[in-house]
């Protein structure tokens, strides 16, 4: 029969054992997460400011962790392109509603490089307060320029994505909405399409309005720029 001492020192040594073995398998998740070929990040959605990275994302853009975490917004300010910062904004107000993951190609450029190379951009929320509001989001930005071993399929993988991003965009529009749209697309303005579908001035203005929500479009620039990648042009 073991002595209270002896079953102490086993106890103990049990626990010590275990903590190796921890430790040793949070090392190796530690180096994985560093080495995966992918730039890891989690932000603040409200403040869109990066509170952790891996190793990749630092080496990647030449930040460290520390100047990239006391940098907060300004960070995203200096990696992407000046075309591109609206997206934070858009991810932002996505996360705000409840969508499950905001993703897409953006471009960002190494610390004092003025070259720009393109990157496919993933975030899921990942904290949550009482009220089911996100807190923090986990992102990952993979270098879309590395994908090179594969063209002929990248080609096709977009021809693809963007058919049936345009069916679903066509797909949200009313009948109507699909009119003015066209209309809109084609150069006319709210009194024009009015006069041509023999409606209200006000009403077109609301039509148009429910357009650029559904499509997510800004303004008519960006309306016609939708508008020839979906062919209606």
């Amino acid at each position: 029969m073991q002595d209270m001492g002896t079953e102490n020192r086993d106890s103990q040594d049990a626990l010590i054992s275990e903590n190796a073995k921890l430790r040793s398998r949070l090392e190796r998740l530690e180096a994985i997460i560093d080495q995966v070929p992918a730039m890891l990040y989690t932000s603040n959605n409200s403040r869109k400011a990066v509170n952790w990275c891996n190793k990749r994302l630092t080496d990647t853009l030449g930040y460290s962790q520390e100047e990239i975490l006391s940098l907060g917004t300004d960070f995203f300010r200096q990696i992407l392109h000046p075309d591109d910062t609206s997206i934070l904004a858009i991810s932002q107000q996505s996360f705000r509603e409840k969508k499950s993951m905001y993703g897409g190609v953006l471009r960002v450029r190494r610390r004092n490089s003025p070259d720009w190379f393109w990157v496919v951009g993933l975030g899921i929320p990942f904290t949550f307060d009482k009220q089911g509001n996100v807190i923090d989001v986990i992102c990952v930005f993979l270098d879309f320029t590395n994908a090179i071993d594969t063209g002929n399929q990248i080609s096709e993988a977009l021809r693809e994505v963007l058919r049936r991003r345009n069916e679903d965009a066509l797909n949200k529009l009313t009948a109507r909405e699909k009119d003015i749209f066209m209309l809109a697309a084609g150069g006319h303005n709210n009194k024009e399409i009015a006069e041509k579908l023999n409606l209200s001035r006000y009403t077109v203005e609301t039509h148009r309005k429910n357009i650029r929500l559904k499509l997510k479009v800004r303004n008519t620039s960006e309306l016609v720029a939708l508008a020839k990648q979906i062919g209606m042009q």
